[in-house]
This record gives structure tokens, C-alpha cells and sequence, in this order.
């Protein structure tokens, strides 16, 4: 099979690439905080502790996240840190799920722990949800509304609609739990409410972006 090529390109899309995104580092003056919610988010285990840092992993990586300690006086001293995201540079890390039906149980998972979205939409490529850590680092959990979702990217949908359409996660649990078909779900919409108005986004700046 041909591989695939950069858009405007000649060039193969993954001839320079490495193989995936390994880990992040953080630096942090809510360690212990930062654990917890990891914990109970993605099910994360501490595999080494210590002054210099604490790493934590998920899977079969040898490790995915490391907390580097700083001092608490840092959050006091730098009290809009946080909000650095909301700003400028990276905004968010994305982490896939397998299906829907993963990522919506995950969602009613976490609400029963307290921790709950900031973000619900469908992107059209993926459906989304958002959640921010105790850091205020938001992370992106989504899954795939096609079996060959990159060739979106280059239809008029996506152009006409780059960011997405909200959905409420509650009514998207619903139509799971009385046997709605996952695929009928994961279309642009599908996830609104009856008696409600599909909510597009179309800038890639707003109150809910940010």
C-alpha cells in the first residue's frame, strides 16, 4: 500500500517520525494533588518517588507522566500561572480511546468521583471530552468518528466547521444505555438533547476554549 503524503507534499507523512509520544514532564507545587486526580483518572500507578521527581505510569510504558517538584510559595508567587494555557502556548494533550463506549463510561466514571468535564464536543473527526487537572493542564479524551478519520480533514464539513458541535455527555450516556447504535452516536448532533438547538463552534478562541 502507498504511504501516505504531507499535505501540498511529494514527501511520505511518516518518513522523519517517531514512533509515538512517550511522556510529559510537569513541574509542580501540587504533587500530591496532582497524584490523586491522576489516580483516579487514568488509573495511574507510582512506579519511583523521590525528591527530584515522581513518575507515573498507566499501561506498559515504563512511564507517561513525571511530577517535578517546586515550592509551594510558587503558587502564591505566580498566581495566574495556570492560566498560562488559556493564553498562550500549548493548549491541551489528547489521549485516544478505543470507542465510545469507553470514553462515555469513563465520563460517568469520573462524575461519580467528583471530576467532571469542561468541554463536550464533537469535532467532527473525533468526538471530545475535556478535563483540566488540578494544575489546570486540560487534556483531550476522544475517539474517532471514522474508520478513516484523517480523510476528513480535507472535506468541505470540516472546513464549513473546523472546531465542532457540543454535546451534553448525560444525554449521550442515555442513548448508550438503552441500546443506541455507537455509530449513529459519534455523528455531529447526536449527541444534543431533543427540544435543543445543536451548538456549533466555529472559532477556534472562545469562553469554552479557553
Amino acid at each position: 500500500m502507498e504511504a501516505a503524503k504531507e499535505v501540498g507534499t511529494d514527501r511520505p507523512a511518516y518518513d522523519t517520525a517517531p514512533a509515538f509520544v512517550a511522556h510529559w514532564v510537569v513541574k509542580t507545587a501540587r504533587r500530591d494533588e496532582m497524584i490523586a486526580w491522576y489516580r483516579v483518572v487514568v488509573g495511574a500507578r507510582v512506579v519511583h518517588q523521590g525528591r527530584q521527581a515522581t513518575v507515573l505510569s498507566w499501561d506498559d510504558e515504563h512511564h507517561r507522566l513525571a511530577l517535578v517538584p517546586v515550592p509551594s510559595v510558587l503558587r502564591y508567587l505566580f498566581p495566574l500561572a495556570r492560566l498560562r494555557r488559556k493564553v498562550y502556548g500549548i493548549d491541551h494533550l489528547a489521549v485516544q480511546f478505543t470507542s465510545l463506549e469507553r470514553l462515555i463510561t469513563t465520563y460517568e466514571r469520573l462524575k461519580q468521583a467528583g471530576i467532571h468535564p469542561v468541554w463536550s464536543i464533537n469535532h467532527g473527526p473525533t468526538t471530545s471530552l475535556y478535563y483540566e487537572d488540578p494544575d489546570g493542564i486540560r487534556l483531550e479524551f476522544q475517539v474517532d468518528n471514522y474508520p478513516t478519520t484523517a480523510a476528513f480533514f480535507a472535506g468541505e464539513e470540516f472546513a464549513a466547521n473546523p472546531i465542532g458541535t457540543e454535546f451534553d455527555p448525560e444525554y449521550m450516556l442515555a442513548r448508550l444505555r438503552r441500546g443506541d447504535d455507537p455509530a449513529e452516536l459519534l455523528r455531529p448532533g447526536a449527541g444534543t438533547p431533543p427540544g435543543t438547538t445543536p451548538r456549533a463552534n466555529r472559532r477556534a478562541i472562545t469562553w469554552k476554549t479557553l
